[in-house]
This record gives C-alpha cells, sequence and structure tokens, in this order.
C-alpha cells in the first residue's frame, strides 16, 4: 500500500504529522476533564488554542467532544498515564536524564514532578519545538526540570544535534518514543532503536509501542477507520487526511528488535490496560488495537 509521505517532508503544528500532535493534545485536553478524571494534562487546551485550527480548539474546549469516539478518549488516558508513571518511575530510580522523541505538544516537561536535578531534551522538528517553547512562555509555565531543545528532523542526525544540546551518553537515559513508530519508514525506526541502544549507559530505561504486525486485512481496516473519522470531522471544516500521515506495511515489532539489543523489557498490551483502567472492553475490530504492547525496561538489567 502506498503512503502519502515523501522524503524530506517537513511539518509544524497545524500541518502534516505535526498536526497529529495538536490532535492528540485536543483528546487529552477532552480526558482531562471532569470528576474522576485519571489525567491531568493542563496545558494542552491552551497549546491546541496557540494552533488556531478551529475545530480542533473547539474539541479541546468540550464543545464537540461527541466528534471522538470514547475510544479514543481512552487510548489517550492509557497512553499518558503509561509515559507519565514510566519517567516517575525512571526518575524515583535516580535517573536524572531523559529524552523525549518527537516531543510535539507533549508538555511533560512542565507538568511532571521531576526528581531536583533532572535534564529533560525535547527532540522534535525546529518549528515544532520553537512554538511551544514560546507558547508556553507567554502563558507564564515554567518547566520542572532543566528543558534542553534539540531541533532537529528525527530522519537527520539527530544524536549529533542532542550532544549539542548538552546529552550525555555517559549517563543513565529514560528515553521515550511514544506514538512515534507508525511515522517513520521501516529502516528509519530500526535505525532510530539502534541510535537509542547506543546513546544508552547502562541502567538506561526505554518505553515505547510495539504493534504486531499486520494480518490480512488489518490495514485496510485501519485505514477505513481513520477515513471514517476524516469525513466526520470534515462536517466540522477540518478534513485532515489521516491514513496517508503514517507508513503502513511489514516492519519489525520493536520489542522484539530492542530485546536482541540488549534491553530487558517488559509489555503491557492495551487490552490489559483498558481492563486495568476500567474502561469497556475492546471488541470488532478494535481487538487487533488491543494486542499492541506498551513496552518498557532497561538496558543490561531486569526491568523494575
Amino acid at each position: 500500500m502506498t503512503s502519502g509521505r515523501r522524503e524530506g517532508d517537513t511539518w509544524d503544528a497545524a500541518s502534516g504529522v505535526g498536526a497529529t500532535a495538536t490532535m492528540a493534545a485536543a483528546v487529552r485536553a477532552v480526558a482531562s476533564r471532569g470528576e474522576g478524571r485519571l489525567i491531568d494534562d493542563r496545558f494542552a487546551e491552551a497549546l491546541v488554542r496557540a494552533v488556531g485550527i478551529e475545530f480542533l480548539t473547539r474539541l479541546a474546549s468540550g464543545e464537540v467532544a461527541d466528534t471522538v469516539e470514547q475510544l479514543w478518549i481512552d487510548m489517550a488516558v492509557v497512553r499518558t498515564k503509561f509515559y507519565d508513571e514510566f519517567f516517575l518511575d525512571a526518575t524515583n530510580a535516580g535517573i536524572r536524564q531523559a529524552v523525549i522523541l518527537a516531543s510535539g505538544l507533549d508538555s511533560r516537561a512542565y507538568r511532571l514532578p521531576w526528581a531536583a536535578g533532572t535534564v529533560v531534551y525535547e527532540v522534535d522538528q525546529p518549528e515544532v519545538v520553537e512554538f511551544k517553547t514560546r507558547t508556553l512562555a507567554e502563558l507564564g509555565a515554567a518547566p520542572t526540570a532543566e528543558r534542553r531543545v534539540a531541533a532537529v528532523d528525527l530522519r537527520d542526525d539527530w544524536p549529533e544535534v542532542l550532544r549539542r544540546a548538552g546529552f550525555d551518553p555517559g549517563r543513565a537515559t529514560a528515553w521515550s518514543a511514544e506514538g512515534l513508530l507508525g511515522y517513520l519508514p521501516p529502516e528509519a525506526q530500526d535505525e532510530l532503536l539502534d541510535n537509542i541502544t547506543e546513546l544508552s549507559a547502562p541502567g538506561s530505561r526505554v518505553a515505547t509501542e510495539s504493534r504486531p504486525n499486520p494480518q490480512p486485512g488489518d490495514e485496510g481496516r485501519t485505514k477505513e477507520g481513520l477515513d471514517r473519522i476524516s469525513e466526520q470531522w470534515s462536517a466540522h471544516g477540518y478534513a485532515p487526511d489521516m491514513a496517508r500521515l503514517r507508513y503502513f506495511g511489514e516492519r519489525n515489532e520493536a520489542g522484539p528488535y530492542l530485546s536482541e539489543r540488549g534491553w530487558v523489557l517488559d509489555g503491557v498490551s492495551v487490552r490489559d490496560l483498558f481492563a486495568a483502567n476500567g474502561f469497556t472492553s475492546l471488541k470488532g475490530d478494535e481487538m487487533r488495537m488491543g494486542d499492541m504492547l506498551y513496552v518498557s525496561g532497561a538496558l543490561g538489567e531486569a526491568a523494575k
């Protein structure tokens, strides 16, 4: 199957792959509302408003929340909680260097209670990180750790830019690659995971998603689902072609690939995370999504 992506394409928070970060932030804003909420991304709505896409602003403010399936909201909750807890566990274990790859509109450097002395590196396209830095400064928000930016496309030599920002490969590091791998070609995914491994001192930690390779018909159903959402949102004046932003086809599963390179990982399925958080069980075409694993662990030692 073909993809709408092309080599060297670029984006900001309102276009291309960058718009998916704004969509995710809008859904996090919805999930952060109401009694009994399980996540609290207090910067999500303001960042979405600053991007300026009218429909996503209305979505983030709760005006058109019914245009998002509950499945998406629940997915935003379990994903956000998983990575929040990953970083907090790492910092509680004494790791004081963190790298958020494809940081988008993620606000963890501003909202998590990082331990004193922690340095958080955010890696993303220059336009994206500049926008977030400026917007949060205008809101009066201050990072809760020492935040450093590596403004670079992950398809370029991002390890060198990260080093120039002060990253120390001799220190244990907590790495996240959240919602990222499907937006990279298969060979770029492998290169990214190789670079993480090469830059990691023993005891470093990593967290990402490990998606099983598709069975016949899976990708067609995924595209149909994404097209359904695009059509629904087009009625509100916003028509992203979401299926064309991803790379489809077989690739190495991230979990086994990292394990072969010395990482000791634990994995939890989306299905189990839904059950643990009291969400409705996945059904029908959603069942294959339930097989996706969120994996995390350490380099050269048992995951804790």
